[in-house]
């Protein structure tokens, strides 16, 4: 039905999660209405996109240079590190523009029955990190599910002895939610982390 050219961007668009076949349609006919200036644009983002970003040789999250700047700041307090499961954790607490300390990407959470296994998460680079910086307090910004309690967990055990402060997320009933549709889980949480009320 379409030419070539429009089937191979429709089938190119429908590689993005989320996107179906009408989604695609719809993508690939905003491109013919683009500027040409424009397609080259966009074109050029997509190529130096695969080309130029890779993981910080130190944190592992995504960057163009070998170390990203949040490990290169000076101005960083560089006794606090938050681990978290991927890249785009550390760009939401950045434009939160709350969290001052350093961050450590892992490779995913531990998941047996998924077969992801500790060794499969990048622990080894984390825990070398961890004795080289001489860290103060780490926190772990995990989803809370079975998988980031498992990944919580395993990580403090290897970190007792080590005189370090272990924090992770509060997490609880959300604002506004209603009770009888909030799931054990979060509920058992909400009440272990109960705070004073002030």
């Amino acid at each position: 039905m379409y030419p070539d050219s429009i089937k191979s961007l429709i089938e190119s668009f429908k590689f993005l999660p989320g996107i179906g076949e009408k989604t695609a349609e719809r993508l690939a006919f905003s491109v013919l209405e683009l500027e040409e200036e424009q397609t080259d644009f966009f074109a050029e983002s997509l190529k130096d996109v695969k080309s130029k970003i890779h993981k910080c040789s130190i944190c592992n999250t995504l960057t163009e240079d070998d170390v990203c700047s949040i490990c290169n700041s000076k101005l960083r307090d560089c006794e606090l590190l938050c681990v978290v499961e991927d890249t785009k954790n550390v760009f939401l607490f950045e434009k939160l523009g709350m969290f001052n300390g350093k961050y450590h990407v892992l490779e995913g959470l531990i998941s047996p029955l998924d077969g992801i296994n500790p060794e499969d998460i990048g622990l080894d680079k984390l825990i070398d990190r961890i004795n080289e910086e001489k860290f103060k307090e780490i926190i772990f910004a995990f989803k809370p599910s079975i998988e980031g309690e498992t990944t919580s967990l395993y990580i403090k055990r290897i970190l007792d002895g080590m005189n370090i402060k272990v924090t992770r997320l509060a997490s609880g009933v959300p604002i506004g939610a209603d009770m009888e549709y909030v799931d054990s889980l979060t509920l058992e949480r909400a009440l272990s982390d109960r705070k004073a009320v002030e």
